[in-house]
Order: C-alpha cells, then structure tokens, then sequence
C-alpha cells in the first residue's frame, strides 16, 4: 500500500508492527550500515526483538535522530532506552557508537554532532511520530523545520518530558538512504493521517520528512492506520 510518497505496512497489532523494525534493524546491522535510532515510548520492543535476531552488530554505526539534554543513565534518554533494550543485549556491540551527548550544553552538543555528521550517509533511519505529529525534536511550526544548512541543532521540548533537545533537522533526515516510520496506537491515528495522507505542512512535522534520494517507509498497527483511506 502506498500514500504521499511512501510505503505503507499495516500490522495486526503493536508486536507484529516491532517484529517488522526488528527484522529491518537486524537486516541492516548485518550489512554494517550506519543505523539511526529514535526514543520515546514506542520503539523499545522493536530494539529487543532485533537484538534477538541479529546479536552481532559490530560492523555496524548507531546514530541517533535526538536526545533529551540529559545524562545517559537518565530515564529520560534516547540513548538510555537504546542500551537498556538493544545495546546491552548484544553479543557483539556496535562497532561505531555516535552518541549524542545529552549531558553537555545544548548548543555544543548540537555543534559537536553536527561536525559528526558531516561526511556520513544514514542507511536507515528509524523515526516515531508524535501525537502532534512531530518527528525528533522537531515540533510543528517549529524554527528548526527551515534549517537548510545545519544536521543538529538545538530544540526546545513542547511535549513532556519538558527538557531541552537536541535533533537531527530536515536537510540531515531527508538525507537518508532509507527512512521507516513506526507508529502504533489509537492516539497517533489523526497524526498518521496527517502526516501520510495530507499535503506538506509545517504544523504537522512529519509530512515534511521523506527520503530525497531513497524510500519512506511506514510501519503501523491498525490503530494508528485507522484514519487513513484505502
């Protein structure tokens, strides 16, 4: 199935929507690819089912889409979920770790990713999508969605937890080989709908992210398919 420029998967229910990230994620540390993660409270079950089926991720580089300006051993970090539920339960951890470091001040935190990027391509991106459509730390109507030159910027938080971010803008998003949506749930259907149906618009984050030179790919549940027309 497809909708404004990208595949769609809809899954029976929560598990089966992880099951299909999990065997992307596998598929793609195998290759040795350069892997975005994203947080919040969806992606978890995706991150332990891949490192069930592929527990060697040495060849592989982990990025992440945005942090929480927090400390890794916050509950509150991406970076904390990704160790808690794939990292530390690899055999063979990630042979390049980017970590964003959450801790530091917010602009040279964003600075120092920024210049970490530079020169690399995403081979897969991983992204979840807000109530409000936001993707990252990139909420509707946002500065940051007309950044043009930069890959990481500063953010501030609109949604809890009301910490300052630090994202991955539009031109470093877009940039990716391939980028997959993973949605679930009854609360992000208008979201979806939104951002997989309606036109592009800067109060829907989401709408506005597709891969320039590669595919988008959205995972859902039916529940959060279930505002969007055959």
């Amino acid at each position: 199935m497809r909708a404004r420029d990208a595949e769609l998967i809809v899954t029976d229910d929560e598990e089966s929507a992880a099951k299909q990230v999990a065997e992307l994620l596998a598929e793609a540390a195998r290759a040795g690819s350069e892997i975005a993660l994203t947080g919040g409270s969806t992606p978890g079950r995706a991150y332990e089912l891949a490192a069930d089926l592929e527990p060697d991720w040495s060849g592989a580089g982990v990025w992440w889409g945005d942090e929480r300006c927090v400390p890794p051993d916050d509950e509150r970090s991406n970076f904390g979920l990704a160790r808690r539920t794939l990292l530390d339960r690899l055999e063979a951890h990630p042979g390049r770790v980017h970590r964003i470091r959450g801790e530091d001040e917010p602009a040279a935190a964003a600075a120092s990713y920024d210049q970490e990027l530079r020169g690399t391509t995403l081979d897969l991106l991983l992204l979840g999508l807000g109530p409000d459509g936001h993707v990252a730390s990139l909420f509707p109507n946002s500065p940051g969605l007309t950044e043009t030159e930069r890959l990481a910027i500063p953010a501030e938080a609109k949604l809890d937890p009301f910490v300052e971010r630090v994202t991955l803008t539009p031109p470093a998003l877009r940039s990716a080989r391939r980028i997959v949506f993973l949605v679930t749930g009854e609360q992000k259907a208008e979201a979806v709908a939104g951002v997989l149906a309606g036109p592009p618009d800067p109060a829907v984050p989401g709408s506005l992210i597709r891969a320039e030179s590669g595919e988008t790919l959205a995972i859902l549940d039916q529940k959060a398919a279930s505002r969007l027309r055959d």
